[in-house]
């Protein structure tokens, strides 16, 4: 039996080398080159198990390639590379027909478990959606990082189906963002997109807003008016902060969900629900059941599909590509356009970010609007962000910053300004933060048992003579029936 035989394109000899390589090991033979031409000619020859090309290709786009292949060979699976890590890239890919996206850099070991799966899986002929082309930068979702390389894939995929989505995160991250995406590149693109804040509408008021009511509903209905589930016929309904809806409303909710139909308020003839169901929260669902705010089955009638947008401080290596986004998005009338330095994106780069990536897109508008210079510099981004704390805003040194969150933060901040020093090595961090930690905390224990080691030995948890040997290390002062 003949090995598998696997189609690289990339105009990159070194990850030619890098695949060929990786791929020949895994007991694959690979046929490499630089020229979509030569790769659509071995296809046509019949040649190749998998393709796995890049997008940017000399002589043609790579993108172009995937569904002229899947008309004359269905069953040939192909792989996208690319270096442009945009929701954008993702999307053409799989709906062009392309069975994986990988952003570049990749993990060889992710692209040897793609190659595995792809030649595994049955083939099945796919229909590639139209999508209307819609320029890079306007696109919404901004970041390379590799989580937010994850949610893209999840978005391309979601884009050829019709399924109920969940979307959990913290507020600011972009829920509605991502709600939008999936509509706007998804099978119901051509239909309404809906939004309902389920925290902004009074509790006797839900029923009607989602449902609709008729003339003589109750006091004040002087006409018949149409709910969002009928105005969002054909599209999406997106029912942000579904955590805040009261049970009464849920119940509805999960009739219509279990039915497919629904009646407004007041009346009696059925009306069919003809729309995709997006949902998203701040809260801990699973807790919320746990504390009946929140019915079980409406939970898994809705968390078909979950994604979990990443707070921003998971994904500090987007905020230059997004600072730098929202200073072009709100330049002056003469396009001024201001820009951050080293040290402020550094400084950037260490906050906590409670607020998310709504809270840097206001802090970017008001350096517009407050500071004239061309170049922004710490200065100005240590001023702004301790005015923000100041004021009162959530954030650092706040009430509500767990242990966890206040190491986080403090981590954040000594791992940006180890990392601007260049000749100083990184390969002590574990023993000084460690040392960072267990220094106040020793230092604590003692104060609190008045010097007395037995007694701060037993609430640490640690053996008397370890204890001694951490308090002489760390040079830790030791005052005995002190106040």
């Amino acid at each position: 039996m003949s090995l598998p035989t696997i189609l690289v394109a990339d105009d990159d000899r070194s990850i030619r080398t890098v695949l060929s390589q990786a791929l020949g090991r895994a007991g694959y033979q690979v046929r490499a080159t630089a020229q979509a031409s030569t790769l659509w000619q071995w296809v046509e020859e019949g040649e190749g198990d998998l393709v796995i090309t890049d997008v940017v290709m000399p002589d043609e786009n790579g993108l172009d390639l995937i569904p002229r292949i899947r008309r004359i060979r269905p069953d040939l699976r192909v792989v996208v590379m690319s270096a442009q890590s945009t929701l954008m890239t993702a999307v053409k890919a799989t709906q062009r027909g392309a069975f994986e996206y990988l952003p570049k850099p990749f993990d060889l070991k992710e692209v040897l478990a793609v190659v595995a799966r792809a030649l595994a899986t049955p083939a099945m002929p796919v229909q590639p959606a139209v999508v209307a082309p819609r320029p890079e930068e306007q696109m919404s979702l901004i970041g390379r990082s590799v989580v937010m390389q994850d949610i893209y894939r999840i978005i391309a995929r979601l884009t050829t189906s019709d399924l109920t989505v969940m979307i959990t995160g913290e507020s600011g991250t972009g829920k509605e963002l991502v709600a939008r995406a999936l509509h706007d590149y998804g099978p119901r693109r051509t239909g309404p997109f809906v939004a309902i804040n389920m925290a902004a509408i009074p509790r006797n008021l839900i029923e009607s807003e989602l449902f609709g009511h008729e003339r003589g509903a109750f006091t004040g209905a002087t006409s018949r008016v149409a709910g969002r589930f009928e105005q969002a016929a054909g599209g999406t309904l997106f029912l942000d902060e579904i955590g805040d809806m009261p049970p009464e409303a849920q119940t509805r909710l999960l009739r219509v969900l279990q039915d497919g139909a629904f009646t407004t308020v007041g009346g009696t003839v059925p009306i069919r629900a003809n729309v995709r169901i997006i949902a998203a929260t701040h809260r801990d669902l699973r807790q919320a059941i746990r504390e009946g705010t929140f019915r079980e089955d409406l939970y898994y009638r809705l968390n078909v599909v979950p994604m979990r947008l990443p707070p921003l401080r998971e994904r500090v290596e987007d905020i230059p590509l997004l600072a730098r986004h929202f200073l072009n998005e709100n330049a002056d009338g003469a396009g001024n356009v201001r820009v951050l330095d080293e040290e402020a994106m550094t400084r950037l780069q260490a906050y906590r970010w409670p607020g998310n990536v709504r809270e840097l897109e206001n802090l970017m508008r008001r350096i517009t609007a407050l500071h004239p210079q061309e170049s922004i510099g710490a200065d100005i981004i240590d001023a702004e962000l301790a005015e923000v704390s100041n004021s009162g805003a959530p954030g650092e040194g706040s009430s509500t910053e767990t242990l966890a969150e206040a190491v986080e933060r403090h981590l954040r901040r000594f791992l940006a300004a180890r990392a601007g020093q260049d000749d100083m090595p990184m390969s002590d961090i574990y023993d000084k933060v460690i040392a960072e930690v267990e220094r106040p905390l020793i230092a604590m224990m003692l104060s609190a048992t008045r010097g007395n080691q037995i007694r701060a030995a037993a609430m640490l948890g640690l053996n008397r003579n370890t204890l001694r040997k951490k308090i002489r290390d760390l040079d830790i002062p030791v005052v005995r029936g002190g106040a």
